[in-house]
């Protein structure tokens, strides 16, 4: 009889797992042909497990030694519990720091044995097998659009064998080994599912946790070419296409996705969430929603990257946005395959064939909301065209405002937080009107600096919206401010006119000096790193404060370069910026 599913037996399966996965993440990645052949499966799914262990809870000293013999079922039932606490830790630092399709999945999966354990009416000897049934539903529940043969058969596999009295490390052996047969691109290829591999590696490790004999693995369970690594370049031609099907069973035509977008949603409305689903499901495939109680993680590939960010916006606030290239079906080999791959890893942009504008086509535009005279003067510069920030809170100022740029494509920079839902509304009005227009989800004036300062109008439209969407999401950003009232904030009571301090739109700090204050914002963001800071000082500022910051930042960190421009905003006394 295995061991009971307590938190020291998640404690060692997370060292198993992560052991076993580690070992087998080369080889995941040289056989990842499904949905993508970009070769990171086995990456993603060891950085996401890597993140859920870090998290784990440190196991609590016990106030005395238990009895011998077997456990009673309170006692059992606290360990379980107890599980459950370790295993919903994991699961939420697996939803933060999730990669891919995978990763996404398997912080779904761990969310799901969570709470299958805290489940309420069921006997402590079935543990495991309610912890693996919750965590397959829930796996399946997360994806749009189920495919079997791929890690979703793997996990359905052991919870059966569990709820049957049997080995579900062996079912997982026998699922995987089965994939070929349920998905052509792994049959074409001559290999299990990668993500179904790394799945099968952790039950294992699971089984192993619980002290129970670990299955050798049946020859069946490598696929042709999947051992010597072979698979991948009989995929990676133009003859590579995804099975997916729809409802009725007919088959899809192929869709090749440029992008892949991830980023976290915090929503604390389902329904939202539910329209969010409803929403990107016909702009690409691969979906894969997770999350609960006010916090999501979005995983889609799609051609139009922009479109999949700004139905986050109608849905909450997206954040840690990802925007990666995918390799195309054209790429038409294995090394180019694995070029791209490099690619995601680094997050940087592939490079892709550049459209030619048909005679005629106005030239495109980028729209700024700003806060002052002052940067909107620096936007009109770098060839932005600028709407006031009071304006902004206005549809129809906004659609007027994109449609007096006369171009047929404009990316829209609405630079605050609270004007996200009204962007995304005036952008569907735009393109209803025949503009093309995406949203860069800038929610501060020093994230659309960055943004446009990689803004290039000669690059196709798609790519130029990951690039400013890739820079402004690398840009923290603070802010340095004086209370109008007394108020309540997540750095405590603020008085009228104390000094705040803002690091990513929360208060950290409160004082009484301007300088202080804005210097200790400045070394929180500083903290964490980066190269260059900017400093954008507002028309109430005290005079030298953007100099007594600029000699803090040469004299403690050597390395960052900085910038000053005069914003001449009313509202905040210092806007920061640091990439």
């Amino acid at each position: 009889m295995p061991l009971p599913l307590d938190a020291a037996a998640v404690r060692r399966w997370s060292a198993l797992g992560r052991e076993s996965l580690r070992a087998h993440c080369a080889r995941m990645d040289a056989i990842n042909v499904f949905p993508v052949a970009d070769g990171d499966t086995g990456t993603n799914l060891c950085l996401t497990f890597e993140a859920a262990v870090a998290a784990l809870p440190a196991p609590e000293p016990t106030a005395g030694e238990t009895t011998a013999g077997e456990p009673t079922a309170a006692q059992a039932t606290a360990a379980q519990a107890t599980a459950a606490e370790a295993l919903r830790a994991m699961a939420r630092a697996a939803l933060l720091d999730a990669r891919g399709n995978s990763g996404t999945i398997l912080a779904e999966y761990l969310r799901g044995m969570a709470h299958g354990l805290a489940a309420e009416g069921g006997e402590p000897s079935g543990a495991l097998p309610r912890a693996l049934r919750y965590g397959a539903r829930a796996a399946y529940a997360a994806v749009a659009h189920p495919v079997e043969g791929t890690m979703l058969t793997v996990a359905a596999a052991a919870a059966d064998a569990a709820e049957a009295g049997g080995d579900p490390a062996v079912a997982a052996y026998e699922a995987l080994a089965a994939t070929p047969g349920r998905l052509a691109a792994l049959a074409r290829a001559g290999v299990v599912d990668a993500g179904g591999l790394g799945l099968t590696a952790l039950l294992t490790s699971l089984w192993a946790a619980l002290g129970e004999r670990v299955p050798q693995q049946p020859a069946s369970a490598t696929a042709p070419g999947a051992a010597a690594g072979t698979g991948p370049a009989a995929c990676a031609g133009p003859d590579h296409e995804p099975a997916v099907s729809v409802a009725d069973g007919s088959p899809q035509a192929p869709f090749r996705p440029e992008f892949e977008v991830m980023y976290l949603l915090e929503s604390g409305d389902p329904e939202a969430v539910d329209a969010l689903r409803d929403r990107l499901d016909p702009l690409g495939d691969s979906l894969v929603v997770g999350g609960g109680e006010g916090l999501w993680s979005v995983h889609v590939h799609v051609g139009d990257a922009g479109a999949a960010v700004e139905a986050g916006l109608a849905a909450g606030r997206p954040y840690r946005i990802r925007i990666t290239h995918l390799p195309t079906a054209e790429s038409g080999s294995a090394a180019a395959r694995d070029g791209a791959a490099g690619a995601v890893r680094g997050g940087a942009p592939c490079a892709v064939a550049e459209e030619t504008p048909e005679p005629g086509t106005p030239a495109r535009a980028v729209l700024s909301v700003v806060p002052g005279d002052g940067l909107a003067a620096l936007c009109r510069r770098a060839g932005a065209a600028v709407l006031p920030a009071a304006d902004a809170v206005r549809q129809d100022a906004l659609v007027a405002a994109v449609r007096a740029t006369g171009a047929a494509e404009v990316a829209l920079l609405p630079n605050e937080t609270e004007l996200h839902p009204v962007a995304a509304r005036a952008a569907d009005a735009a393109r209803a009107a025949g503009v093309r227009c995406a949203v860069i989800p800038t929610r501060a004036a020093v994230q659309g600096l960055a943004a446009l300062a990689v803004h290039q109008p000669d690059r196709r439209f798609d790519e130029d919206v990951v690039t400013m969407t890739s820079a402004a999401g690398a840009t923290r950003y603070g802010e340095v401010t004086v209370a109008e009232r007394q108020s309540w904030t997540t750095a405590g009571v603020c008085q009228a006119g104390d000094v705040l301090g803002l690091v990513e739109g929360d208060v950290a700090l409160i004082g009484g000096d301007t300088v202080r204050v804005a210097t200790e914002v400045l070394a929180r963001m500083l903290a964490a790193g980066g190269e260059l800071v900017t400093l954008v000082v507002g028309a109430r500022a005290p005079e030298g404060l953007a100099t007594a910051l600029e000699h803090y930042v040469r004299t403690n960190h050597l390395a960052v370069d900085t910038v000053v421009y005069e914003g001449q905003q009313q509202e905040t006394q210092l806007l920061i910026g640091v990439e």
